[in-house]
């Protein structure tokens, strides 16, 4: 089965850790410090033996000692979940002439399928929520490896096709992403719906990261002559004299990225901008490395 994690991503997930920037609420196992006590890794206290407590965390050498039961209680750890908002519309589906085979869509692939694999290794919960279509499919939130197959096939069979659904076909993603929960987006974000379900997850506590995938052509607009663009998925088209236009477009485009930004950073979202012909671990570095990361 093909690695949909390419070897020079694959090479940076030991310097990737998935975090938040408020305490998780869940109990269990993970890498994420709760305020809560019991079950986990790091002594916190002792406290008295109550029924139903496991007898292994029963420290017999204090009970030497004292002759009571005491029970080791530690700070309890608890599991994030992940979940990755993947844009398949049909503009995802752009590449370079340069490089066709990689389009926006086969990079949010590869950063999905890598942080899937970042969730796993730390115990994490971790789940899809996959626009294509115009609609909004969803592999529910789970562990462990038959999940990560799970996750992995849905990535494998998605393809670029519609647009953003409206507001009530999202629905799905305010059943599924909880408060604390931490969601990353993948997409162009050139639809106005998906930017403002990032700004009300944000604002109802939810933790948003974003990755904004562009091509190289859109950052250079290397293009000659007479030119024909289309929208893929409104259809409309401009033909106009590529070096003529060429100013205008970069400005506006430069404009748009920055209004952007703006908007997302005024909302509490960790943002950044990939370009499809940048080496694939600098995003997920800049949002999730382990030294100076965010939040």
């Amino acid at each position: 089965m093909v690695d949909l994690v390419p070897p020079d991503l694959r090479a940076a997930l030991g310097s990737l850790r998935l975090s938040t920037r408020r305490p998780v609420p869940a109990p269990g196992i993970g890498h994420h410090h709760s305020r809560s006590r019991g079950e986990g890794l790091e002594f916190a206290q002792y406290r008295g033996y109550e029924p139903g407590d496991d007898l292994r965390r029963i420290d017999w050498k204090l009970y030497g000692r004292s002759d009571r039961y005491f029970v080791r209680e530690a700070e309890r750890e608890s599991p994030l979940t992940l979940w990755l908002l993947v844009d398949a519309s049909a503009s995802m589906g752009q590449a370079d002439a340069a490089r066709p085979q990689r389009s926006r869509l086969a990079a949010a692939v590869e950063f999905a399928a890598a942080l899937v694999e970042v969730a796993l290794r730390q115990a994490d919960r971790f789940g899809l929520l996959i626009v294509a279509g115009g609609a909004l499919d969803v592999v529910p939130a789970g562990a462990g490896l038959r999940q990560r197959d799970r996750c992995l096939l849905a990535l494998r069979g998605v393809t670029a096709a519609g647009s953003w659904p409206d507001e009530a076909a999202l629905r799905p993603a305010w059943e599924r992403v909880a408060a604390g929960d931490l969601l990353v987006s993948l997409g162009d974000h050139f639809d106005e719906a998906g930017v403002r379900l990032l700004e009300r997850l944000a604002a109802a506590r939810r933790e948003v990261a974003s990755i904004q995938i562009l091509t190289a052509e859109e950052r250079d607009f290397p293009f000659r002559g007479g030119h024909r663009f289309r929208d893929p998925e409104t259809g409309v088209e401009l033909v106009t004299e590529a070096a003529a236009s060429r100013r205008a477009f970069l400005d506006a485009f430069a404009a748009a990225r920055r209004t952007l930004a703006a908007r997302l950073a005024a909302a509490g979202v960790r943002h950044v901008e990939y370009v499809l012909d940048a080496p694939p671990a600098g995003p997920l570095q800049r949002l999730f490395g382990r030294a100076g990361r965010g939040g």
